[in-house]
């Protein structure tokens, strides 16, 4: 008997309890208590006695409920192993999508997530702002649409893969014998936006009405920049309408037993810096050269990086809290049918820089390294950066979330974990970029947290996968933290209260 109709039974029960009382027939606790213990371990009940009359029958009734409770809580394990199946295959069917940049199939992609939320019971919308681009909105309304709401945000789509370095097909979700699930996107981050589904349809499944309404946005193009995807959407009428108050998005693998959460980002920096001099014969010893030029700066880039990753090895930092620096394309040469022309000094060459800066940096100074030392005008040098994002919010302040009892979206993550049977690690800096940047730049706190522990770090990797059981230890703790940011009541007057 499903849950729901084992409560909807026993109220029809007590309801008519003095009615029904008159017309039961006299039977003892002691052979009530072994039809229950009959019925539970799947025994015959023809041996229970029937002979002395109960003095009181709302003490059966009240028994007869409990054990109805039991055997409805209680799944069989046929009926446990068909659950976990059907939630594996979920996850299964999703990552066989092929979203990976520069194609991704968002239609297929949207209309798998819509069916989900049809099946689940779930408002939806699909929104374009970039056409083709699908995001597709779901929304779990709170009896209080007063109070701010809860986001819980993923991305659809993934990295491109090189299929022939793989141990099994990318997209194909192969289950393998240890309960490794390998799939482009099984860490990052499908996973945990199926996570976000299944717990919510087990917490609508128990009954449980959230006080706060939760929102899951699946947005496009995260993996190249989140421009239109997270970053539009941010900055539409739409979210603003949704009066969020929270943002929950992705976080990393921990290779331990404990979780690990994200309270900032480091924020990208791309530079170009381009270096120009005379042209001259491959023979020819002059100065200041172009190539002469850029390869100083190359090397003072290079002793810079050192002293940051020195303090990394030294235990002294962790990733995140360091500036980093890692060349990613030098151009330079004239280019010749065979290759390049080889007794040809170029007048010009370039390199660019993949630069993370993390919200403790002052990048006042960084920017002034760069000016006189990295690219300084002296050796005729210029620089530009492709993209430049800023590490504080619309208001000024340093772009991260408080992990401390003043904030009590933290608290109540700390305690939904543990209650869950969790365990969080020290709060971290991510050292790469999420599209929660866009919900900080907007003053509002914003956690990464992907429920992967005792797992390798794998995103963008070959061969990535998530073990079965760890992806469903996920859900339940989910479905706690869903459950309690979506009871949470404050008095408080402003978001940063709630």
């Amino acid at each position: 008997m499903h849950r729901a109709v084992a409560f909807q039974f026993i109220t029809v029960i007590w309801s008519r309890s003095h009615d029904i009382v008159g017309h039961l027939l006299p039977l003892p606790v002691s052979g009530l208590s072994y039809f229950c213990y009959c019925s539970v371990n799947q025994r015959s009940v023809t041996e229970v006695e029937m002979k002395t009359p109960f003095k009181n029958h709302l003490h059966l009734l009240f028994l007869f409920s409990v054990l109805l409770l039991i055997l409805t809580n209680h799944p069989s394990e046929a009926e446990a192993e068909t659950e976990v199946a059907a939630i594996l295959s979920r996850f299964q069917q999703y990552l066989q999508i092929n979203t990976a940049q520069p194609t991704p199939q968002y239609q297929q992609s949207a209309e798998f997530l819509i069916s989900q939320a049809k099946l689940i019971g779930l408002e939806f919308q699909s929104i374009e702002f970039v056409p083709n681009k699908l995001l597709i909105l779901l929304k779990w309304p709170g009896s209080d649409p007063t109070l701010p709401s809860i986001l819980l945000n993923s991305h659809t789509d993934v990295v491109p893969v090189e299929q022939d370095k793989w141990v099994h097909h990318p997209f194909g979700a192969h289950l393998d014998s240890h309960g490794n699930i390998f799939a482009r996107g099984s860490q990052d981050m499908k996973c945990v936006g199926m996570q976000y589904l299944e717990a919510i349809r087990r917490l609508k499944s128990s009954g449980f009405v959230p006080l706060r309404s939760v929102y899951l946005s699946f947005v496009p193009d995260e993996e190249i920049g989140g421009h239109d995807g997270a970053e539009k959407f941010a900055d539409s009428d739409i979210f603003n309408s949704m009066n969020v108050g929270i943002v929950l998005d992705e976080g990393l693998a921990s290779p331990g037993e404990n979780y690990r959460t994200f309270y900032a980002e480091r924020c990208p920096w791309w530079l170009v810096i381009k270096a120009t001099g005379a042209p001259g014969h491959g023979a020819k010893l002059y100065d200041n050269s172009a190539m002469e030029n850029l390869l100083k700066s190359i090397e003072s880039v290079r002793r810079f990086r050192a002293s940051q990753f020195d303090m990394v090895k030294a235990g002294l930092k962790a990733e995140g809290e360091v500036i980093s620096v890692n060349m990613v394309f030098l151009k330079a040469g004239t280019p010749s049918p065979t290759g390049f022309v080889m007794n040809l000094q170029p007048s010009e060459a370039e390199a660019g820089f993949d630069i993370r800066v993390p919200p403790t940096a002052d990048p006042e100074s960084l920017e002034r390294r760069i000016a006189e030392e990295w690219a300084p005008v002296s050796r005729n040098m210029t620089f530009q950066f492709k993209q430049r994002g800023s590490i504080h919010d619309e208001s000024g302040r340093p772009v991260f979330t408080k992990t401390d009892s003043s904030n009590p979206w933290w608290n109540l993550l700390e305690e939904a974990v543990r209650k869950a049977n969790g365990k969080l690690g020290k709060p971290e800096i991510f050292p790469a970029s999420t599209d929660a940047r866009y919900f900080r730049q907007l003053g509002l706190p914003a956690i990464g947290f992907s429920p992967m522990a005792n797992t390798p770090i794998l995103l963008h990797d070959h061969n990535e996968f998530l073990n079965q059981d760890e992806y469903l230890k996920g859900i339940h703790i989910y479905e706690s933290i869903i459950k309690a940011y979506a009871s949470y009541t404050s008095n408080g007057s402003t978001k940063d209260e709630l």
